[in-house]
């Protein structure tokens, strides 16, 4: 009789238990403790995470090098919304209906969030720019494929997309759940404006690469 390798990974090790959970715990913690104040030191990090600063210090040996894990992530869940909205369109999803999911799962991946506070707080690596010129394209796939089926204003380009997403992340009251939701209901006023019927002309252009750039700038 012949056997065939089994697919079924292996369980983790108690040591490498441990260091995913410190791991987890070490982000989790460094994203409350940045979004509250990006200029907090690392061992705030560890103490919230309740892990020794050594054991964080092994993982992430700079507070610059934890900052940019945080933004590759948010990036990360980003880049997935986009995605998902674009492959609901191939599947024939409704535009609209593809457009505000996106926004929806864009909100709750908080990556917007994490831009409004850490902008120019550590300086990006090669790998961070390189998702970012990704979420651009996939964003600018996105703006033309719902502009196509004419279900949003002629005049909102790929950066306001950004930018509503800012807006609504800056939105903080209450605990987590209060603060969802009243970024959904701020979100839903928001959505209305990005319909065609909408009569206002947008003043200005809108925001410039070289302006959303500049705030990256340590």
């Amino acid at each position: 009789m012949t056997t065939t390798p089994s697919t079924v990974s292996a369980p983790l090790s108690g040591r490498r238990a441990q260091a995913a959970r410190n791991d987890e715990a070490i982000l989790a913690a460094a994203r409350a403790v940045y979004l509250d104040n990006p200029d907090a030191p690392i061992s705030a990090v560890a103490e919230r995470a309740g892990v020794g600063i050594s054991a964080l210090y092994r993982r992430f040996p700079s507070k610059e090098e934890l900052l940019r894990k945080l933004c590759a992530d948010g990036l990360a869940a980003y880049i997935d919304a986009v995605r998902g909205a674009l492959d609901s369109l191939s599947e024939g999803t409704d535009a609209w209906e593809a457009l505000t999911g996106f926004f929806r799962s864009a909100v709750d991946a908080g990556s917007a969030s994490l831009t409004t506070r850490l902008a120019g707080t550590f300086a990006p690596s090669e790998d961070l720019y390189r998702a970012a010129t990704l979420a651009d394209e996939l964003n600018q796939q996105l703006v033309e494929r719902v502009r196509a089926a004419g279900v949003i204003r002629r005049d909102v380009e790929v950066a306001d997309l950004g930018l509503i997403l800012e807006q609504i992340a800056a939105v903080r009251i209450g605990d987590e759940g209060r603060t969802n939701q009243l970024r959904h209901r701020y979100l839903t006023l928001m959505l209305d404006g990005l319909r065609p019927a909408a009569t206002t002309e947008l003043p200005g252009p809108p925001p410039a690469p070289a302006e959303l750039a500049a705030r990256w700038q340590v």
